[in-house]
Parts: structure tokens; C-alpha cells; sequence
């Protein structure tokens, strides 16, 4: 698990004119019929970019669906999805919810799929009507949210926040620096410099990947902070957790 059950997302800097227009909890359709869950916010501002909220293994847990108004808060229309239509159905994620055979069941080209659908109901006028479209994603939704910039989605850029970007086996070719070669838009990554499950290593393996596939990328290593440092909780990465909205509220505007 990536998150505590009581953690929640940090407030971000609000933005002048910034507010939230609205929120609904969404039942939506894939291209291969899959029926997903979803959480959709609207912001007030004009011309507001879309983003498509990945979860960490838990799927549409209540974090996520707090986050998605924090995003509408500070400008960004914001859809938040579930993983697990395909084979946990329709449905709340609670804490109680046993995800990891679902996890174990989903696959990069299903995920994409899902993606693609709420990528369509942020186009929409449903959705907010974005021009402008990203994804961000949060340990396992971070790796997916850095890989669909290699799907045809016509994103303006991915982020993900603490999500291996290195294989996790000499099998595995869904590894981010596998399909650097291939993304088609700019990537913002986010990392704990204590964080055991992306080394070092492992960071700068993805900026090599990135550099020389000629792809526009920025990644950034808090030195002190651990997995999962974007939390309210925890008080004392709060200067981290700032420091991130800051920058992906910047990565919305620097791809505009």
C-alpha cells in the first residue's frame, strides 16, 4: 500500500480566480466496454487543463477523490479513476477492500484504455471541455501515469510521484525506462531521496532513458523524504509537499 488510511492530500496554493465549479461521482466507458468508477471535479477558471488522477494499488480510495477537488481548487478539472471495473466491478474502495489480486490482474494496454476514457470526459463539456490534458500518478499509478505518455492520448505531459521507473525483473518491458524510447510528451517525475523502493539508481537510470530518447523531463529527488511524502500528515515534509504542487501547477502552465 502506498498511503495510510488516514492520509489525505496537502492543500495546494490557490490561484487567483481559482474555485471549485463542481463534483460527481462518474460511471464510465472504456473502448472495450469496461465500466470503470470514476470521481470527476470542475474548476471555475476559464480554459482550465484536464487531468486524469492515477491511484496508487488501492484504486478510488477517498485520497484520491479529496485530491481531485484539491486540483479544481487550484485550477485544473480533474477525473480520478478505478483500476478494477474489469474484475472487481462497479463499488467504493475502503480500507477493507483486498486489491492485490486485482492489481496483479490489470495490464498496461486495460489501463490505457481507462485512461483514454477519462481523458474523453475531460474533453468534454461534461468534463470541463480541456484542450489541455495530463495524467498524475502515485507510486503504481505513478509508473502508469509516466507510461501513458508513450499510449496516443495527445497528452501535454505526465507526472508521477514515486513510481519505479527501473525493471522490476529482466521480464519486465513495461518499465518506464523500456518505454522512455516511445513517450511523446514532456514528464515531470517527483521522488524521496529515502525511498527503498526507488533507489537512486533507479532515478537516475530514468533520466539517462529520457535524455537520450530526446524527451523533455524533469525529475526531482527530496533528499529526505521517504515513499509516499505527499501526505497532510506528514507535517514534516510539508516544504516538500508544497514544493511539488508549485511545480506541477508550473508543468501545466510551462506546456500550455
Amino acid at each position: 500500500m502506498c498511503y495510510e488510511p488516514s492520509a489525505r492530500p496537502p492543500l495546494p496554493p490557490i490561484r487567483g480566480g481559482a474555485g471549485l465549479a463542481g463534483t460527481e461521482r462518474l460511471v464510465l466507458e472504456a473502448a472495450d466496454g469496461n465500466r470503470l468508477s470514476a470521481f470527476g471535479t470542475r474548476a471555475v477558471v476559464a480554459d482550465a487543463p484536464g487531468l486524469v488522477i492515477m491511484p496508487d494499488v488501492r484504486g478510488l480510495h477517498p485520497f484520491y477523490r479529496d485530491l481531485a477537488i484539491r486540483f479544481a481548487e487550484a485550477g485544473v478539472h480533474a477525473t480520478a479513476i478505478d483500476y478494477f471495473g474489469r474484475t472487481a466491478g462497479l463499488g467504493e474502495r475502503d480500507d477493507a477492500f483486498e486489491y492485490a489480486p486485482h492489481v496483479q490482474q490489470t495490464q498496461p494496454e486495460t489501463v490505457a484504455l481507462d485512461v483514454a476514457a477519462a481523458l474523453s470526459h475531460l474533453r468534454s463539456a461534461a468534463g470541463g471541455g480541456a484542450t489541455r490534458t495530463f495524467t498524475v500518478g502515485f507510486c503504481f499509478g505513478g509508473r502508469n501515469s509516466f507510461n501513458q505518455a508513450a499510449a496516443n492520448h495527445g497528452l501535454d505531459g505526465v507526472i508521477g510521484f514515486y513510481g519505479r521507473p527501473q525493471q522490476m525483473d529482466r521480464d519486465d518491458r513495461s518499465a518506464p525506462v523500456v518505454l522512455a524510447a516511445g513517450y511523446r510528451c514532456p514528464v515531470l517525475g517527483l521522488f524521496g531521496g529515502a525511498d527503498p523502493v526507488v533507489p537512486p539508481e533507479a532515478v537516475d537510470g530514468f533520466e539517462r532513458a529520457l535524455a537520450g530518447a530526446g524527451v523533455d523531463h524533469e525529475l526531482v529527488v527530496y533528499p529526505d523524504a521517504p515513499h509516499s511524502f505527499f501526505d497532510r500528515t506528514a507535517a514534516e515534509h510539508a516544504d516538500e509537499s508544497a514544493d511539488a504542487w508549485r511545480r506541477m501547477l508550473a508543468f501545466f502552465g510551462a506546456t500550455a
